[in-house]
């Protein structure tokens, strides 16, 4: 994990983050001195502490500052400092403040077998002083320690030991759900990137082919027909303008909390006229026919079902020689909307492989979004067949009864 150092806060002088070893170090240091030379009064048969046992003493902290970076290490290494003073014969105190600090801090940091066997290998030099070694307590002064006496020693160690594996087991808790969050919130952003992406793809194909095929039509008629030429140039102008709205909407999505929202309504099912209008001003006559009762859908899948419609009818202008196209939405099943737009062909020669093309992958990440299926494929007279099924939700009734039929005719090219 990087040290993230605030812009305030001068290179010499260390964050909370790194300056935390430092201190804590210091302040093992102090209450190891100081507590074990306040207890050394109250113990007798033990050596008076001298510059050797100040120096163990001190010994211990120093090697905690390498904590972070050589965890192993360092409980190991206290652990020989300690075991090292306690053999010496110096009175006993808080000196056993650094070898808990260590040993925690390589469990946490997953270094447990180091931790245990540090811990083991303590335990048994204490065992081997006590009892074992013939004169191991200096001086041979005091009575030997009852084994009970050392059971509880035993049980304190293992004490440390537990709630060091407890500490480790909820940090790895804290660490997985962070991951977990920071994974999510990537997610999340990958989707809405996805999603803002394939937005601005179905808005400027449709507006872009249209302006083009219009600027064609302008080119061409501008000098036989300049009245003519003026239509397709006013196309192109509310074709742009629509467009550029369009890309404001979404573009005002990713505007700061705070920030005005777009002003105009969001693209669904109730503009597939106005739809309908802007093919026919490319030459596509587009009927639409309407079965069953419409309901009301939530604001994505009625943006999800518009936009289905207008990208496939972009693929109609772009791909194919045909100069109508028909589109069908199905309400008569209860818990779908069925969006199916029929090119009667023939390709042109701007074709687009079955699947290859990024309006069609565009299209089935929608419809996959909200757990529905598309169908797209050429069908046996030589058209091209685009189904998409929407589930939708239980919704009241909304609109004019089914079985409507709309025609859509372009003022021609």
């Amino acid at each position: 994990m990087t040290d993230e150092r605030p812009p305030w806060r001068p290179p010499w002088v260390p964050s909370a983050r790194a300056g935390w070893p430092v201190a804590s170090s210091v302040l093992v240091a102090f209450v190891q001195v100081v507590g074990t030379t306040g207890a050394a009064g109250h113990q007798s048969g033990r050596l008076g502490l001298n510059a050797f046992g100040y120096l163990l003493l001190l010994l211990g902290p120093a090697l905690l500052l390498f904590r972070r970076r050589h965890p192993a290490a360092v409980v190991v290494g206290v652990s020989a400092v300690t075991v090292v003073y306690l053999v010496a014969g110096f009175p006993y105190g808080p000196v056993f403040l650094s070898p808990v600090v260590a040993l925690v801090v390589a469990v946490r940091s997953g270094h447990r077998r180091a931790a245990w066997l540090s811990a083991a290998a303590f335990y048994a030099a204490h065992l081997l002083l006590a009892h074992v070694v013939p004169g191991g307590r200096p001086h041979g002064a005091g009575s030997r320690p009852g084994w009970w006496s050392e059971l509880g020693v035993a049980a304190w160690l293992l004490l440390v030991l537990a709630v060091a594996e407890i500490m480790r087991f909820r940090w790895e808790q804290i660490a997985a759900r962070r991951a977990a969050g920071a994974e999510a919130e990537r997610r999340r952003a990958d989707e809405e990137r996805l999603r803002m992406a394939r937005e601005l793809h179905d808005i400027l194909a449709h507006s872009i082919s249209l302006i083009h095929l219009q600027a064609g039509v302008a080119l061409e008629l501008l000098d036989s027909r300049p009245e003519q030429a003026r239509t397709a140039l006013v196309t192109i102008k509310a074709a742009s303008k629509e467009a550029l709205g369009e890309v404001r909407q979404v573009l005002g999505r990713l505007r700061a909390p705070g920030a005005d929202a777009p002003r105009g309504p969001a693209p669904g099912l109730a503009r597939l006229d106005e739809l309908v209008r802007q093919a026919g001003h490319a030459g596509l006559t587009v009927e639409v026919r309407t079965e069953g009762t419409p309901r009301e859908l939530t604001a994505g899948l009625d943006l999800a079902a518009f936009r289905i419609v207008q990208e496939a009818l972009t693929n109609v202008i772009r791909h194919s020689a045909a100069r109508s196209a028909a589109v069908r939405l199905d309400w008569l099943a209860a818990d779908a909307l069925t969006v199916q737009v029929d090119d009667p062909g023939p390709a042109g020669r701007d074709t687009e492989d079955e699947g290859s093309g990024s309006g069609l992958v565009g299209m089935r990440e929608r419809v996959t979004a909200f757990g529905g299926t598309l169908a797209a494929g050429p069908c046996a007279d030589g058209g091209f067949r685009i189904r998409a099924r929407l589930p939708t939700a239980d919704g009241t009734t909304a609109g004019a009864p089914g079985g409507t039929d709309h025609t859509g005719k372009g003022d021609g090219r």
